[in-house]
């Protein structure tokens, strides 16, 4: 019989982001500034993934993210798991959903765009959540999620 181990350990209180595709997993820790947190930080690339083949693992001691960090994760990682843990144990477990507008966190594609010529918050309506489609506020303009340039 094989033996098992853990390849993370367990943490008392704060949140894991788990399911990340393998090849975002640091780009998530550089978007949500995981390295300016002064709590431990684990992270954990191209695991194991029954669901996906291979994942990313985040997890972060003492943090609980708000719901505007959650909306810059769901850019990266729309299908990304966040566990809430509390005393060491999962007290809630939710799917990372892009939210149906984007604010100050992805920049529009169109280079003549207002916000890209003047100092404003970037506003994209989430158009299609199945295919990654949005567009700009302000030009109009669609652009696939997977292919924007973070803010």
């Amino acid at each position: 019989m094989a033996k098992k181990e853990m390849l993370v350990t367990a943490i008392e209180n704060g949140t894991v982001i788990d399911h990340i595709p393998a090849e975002k997993t640091y780009k998530v820790a550089n978007l949500l500034k995981l390295d300016s947190l002064t709590t431990p930080v684990t992270i954990g690339n191209y695991l194991e993934s029954k669901k996906v083949g291979h994942k990313g693992i985040i997890k972060v001691s003492g943090k609980f993210f708000t719901d505007a960090e959650i909306s810059q994760l769901s850019v990266l990682a729309p299908n990304a798991v966040l566990n809430i843990i509390k005393d060491y144990e999962v007290v809630e477990k939710k799917t990372v959903e892009t939210p149906d507008e984007l604010r100050g966190i992805v920049k529009c594609n169109n280079p003549v765009c207002i916000c890209n010529n003047e100092p404003m918050l970037t506003i994209f309506n989430v158009i299609d959540k199945a295919h990654g489609i949005i567009k700009c506020h302000y030009c109009d303009k669609e652009q696939e999620l997977s292919k924007v340039k973070l803010c």
